[in-house]
């Protein structure tokens, strides 16, 4: 009865946050601490830092990765499952939604110019996670240098499959650094397989069935199992892997349902990785609205269990993995890698807006509003929504 009760509210908390928790990575790591730590003692702040720290060198989305990893050591897996749950629908439901709404206004031929200002708003967005990212862990010549390629390489080509391969050459790029890391003192690892033969195995068995039956459903399970399983550096990084591969590769939306889903996901509580769900749904809209839902129920399940997988698998040995120098080397590479696919990620995004002074004006007074003011990012979009109905 304690158990059940303990559990009750630690997912209570976890909805409170859910709804909550507008303004990105930043502001939902603000409220774990005051919710899970400050107010009920779940882990210390140290303990959720380190979390945090392995969350954002894992692939796949890092605060839903906090919030799966306490929930495994508090219930374990099924208890961290009903926990993503909670977390990930509020926002699941909302992008759906929107998803929709968007399909249902382009089915009745309705105009959907009261978007055309969050377009430009939505480049700000991801201009200023280029920025901020950039800052954050580009701090040698050979980062730099990745970044620059890894930008390049993603502009130049369409290809979603290259990502993989460009994430592992740069960790292969930065090992031989290795000997810049301090030596620690090593302990055996307990490894437990099964998190990372069911990752594994699920992957390939639904890329399998795709495969031979080429069906949409199984094919969008597959695509967005894949990305959430490569996507390293959190949800700023989601964008060029999934304008990639569903608008340049597959055509299921347009850049500009792309810009204006993305800008929707910068004004809902939740986790940026919900985004994926309004992709799901608009890339099922010929099966009607069922079909939407369907989709993004699939986007939400494949873009979010790839990282819950992963967190499963290594919390119970990171301490000890982390001690390995090679493992600490290799992390500059991937980080900067992912940091290069953002920063392309803003000139893919800013080719399909009109070049016109306008929203050349509104993209770089989004990224002064974000780095200078405290200004909330959904008010932003509100504004450019309101915008949007008035000046027709």
């Amino acid at each position: 009865m304690v158990r059940s009760i303990r559990y009750y509210i630690f997912l209570k908390d976890i909805f409170i946050i859910s709804v909550t928790a507008f303004g990105g990575v930043t502001a939902t790591f603000a409220l774990f601490l005051d919710y899970l730590v400050k107010k009920r003692g779940y882990l210390t702040e140290e303990e959720l830092i380190e979390m945090n720290a392995l969350c954002q060198i894992l692939p796949g989305p890092s605060s839903t990765q906090i919030l799966c990893g306490l929930a495994y050591k508090i219930g374990g897996a099924p208890f961290a499952f009903l926990t993503l749950f909670v977390w990930a629908i509020p926002g699941v439901a909302l992008m759906t939604a929107f998803a929709i709404l968007m399909s249902n206004i382009q089915s009745k031929e309705l105009s959907t110019e009261f978007t055309r200002f969050i377009q430009p708003i939505a480049v700000g967005f991801v201009g200023v996670a280029a920025y901020r990212i950039c800052l954050k862990v580009i701090h040698t010549k050979s980062s730099f240098i990745l970044l620059v390629i890894s930008a390049v390489i993603t502009v130049f080509t369409s290809s979603p499959y290259l990502f993989p391969i460009l994430i592992l050459c740069g960790g292969l790029a930065t090992t031989f650094k290795y000997k810049r890391q301090p030596i620690q003192q090593k302990n055996k690892m307990n490894v437990r397989w099964t998190a990372l033969i069911i990752w594994i195995g699920v992957l390939v068995l639904i890329a399998i069935i795709g495969t031979i039956t080429y069906s949409l459903p199984i094919r969008l399970l597959e695509n967005f199992y894949r990305n959430g399983s490569l996507i390293f550096g959190g949800g700023q990084v989601l964008v060029p892997f999934l304008y990639t591969e569903f608008v340049d590769f597959k055509d299921y939306l347009s850049s500009e349902e792309f810009l204006s889903g993305f800008a929707i996901a910068q004004a809902i509580p939740g986790p940026t990785f919900s985004f994926a769900s309004y992709i799901g749904a608009l890339s099922m809209r010929e099966y009607g609205t069922w079909g939407e839902i369907l989709g993004g129920f699939l986007a939400a399940v494949g873009i979010f269990v790839p990282g819950t997988l992963m967190i499963f698998f290594l919390v119970r040995f990171w301490d000890e993995l982390k001690k390995y120098r090679i493992i600490k080397a290799s992390l500059e590479g991937i980080t900067a890698v992912s940091s290069g696919m953002v920063v392309a990620a803003v000139i893919l995004l800013f080719e399909p807006v009109e070049n016109t002074a306008l929203n050349f004006s509104i993209i770089i007074g989004t990224i002064c509003i974000l780095i200078f003011t405290k200004i909330p990012a959904p008010y932003i979009v509100i504004a450019g929504l309101l915008a949007g109905f008035i000046f027709k």
